[in-house]
């Protein structure tokens, strides 16, 4: 569905990309917030507003040219600041913080999928494939484990001292590295099959 580029499917993508990365952020920051840090709603981050998390380059222009080449709209907000040394649990504190994000899309879709089974009318119909599976595609490209996405803090609070380390050299540019691979269409085989084995999973 995604691939279908109509007019009318353009704008049930943009407003998916709204309502999804905006409650994504949001409980980044509400997460934060909860074990202690206050950053995120000093910058006006604890919001649902999706102004207040937009990034000009990741989350417009990065999903359309990723829309048009791939079929698959690639796609992030702006980070969610939060300070380690305030938040509770230290590194699994910071984990919790990260997999909140993806968590809540995850959720949003396995939420959306029964309704296909009861609602009438195609264009509701087809605005809920697109949010399922716009939700499934934030999901599946944010836990890659590469820095900065959200996996990568996953990660990061279970793996050995190495591996730390390794991930904090590469994580000023981790961005540079994601962005290549996607672009390149390196990722794209692996990011499709995992999408697909999450929605045949949905109920």
């Amino acid at each position: 569905m995604l691939g279908d580029l109509t007019t009318l499917n353009l704008v049930y993508v943009v407003v998916s990309i709204a309502v999804a990365l905006s409650i994504h952020e949001a409980m980044h920051a509400f997460t934060s917030h909860w074990l202690g840090d206050t950053t995120a709603a000093e910058q006006g981050r604890l919001s649902l507003n999706p102004m207040r998390h937009v990034d000009p380059f990741t989350t417009i222009v990065l999903p359309i040219i990723t829309l048009i080449l791939f079929h698959v709209p690639i796609l992030a907000a702006k980070p969610v600041p939060f300070n380690p040394e305030r938040v509770k649990f230290e590194e699994f504190g910071s984990a919790l913080i990260a997999a909140a994000g993806p968590l809540t899309n995850l959720a949003l879709a396995i939420v959306a999928a029964p309704l296909l089974h009861i609602v009438t009318g195609a264009a509701l119909a087809n605005f809920l494939i697109i949010f399922i599976e716009l939700n499934v595609v934030l999901f599946i490209f944010n836990i890659i484990p590469i820095p900065p996405l959200d996996g990568s803090r996953v990660l990061y609070a279970f793996a050995p001292e190495p591996v730390q380390r390794f991930m904090d050299q590469i994580e000023p540019y981790g961005i540079f590295i994601v962005f290549t691979l996607v672009l390149t269409g390196v990722l794209i085989p692996l990011l499709t099959n995992l999408n697909s084995i999450v929605l045949q999973l949905l109920p």
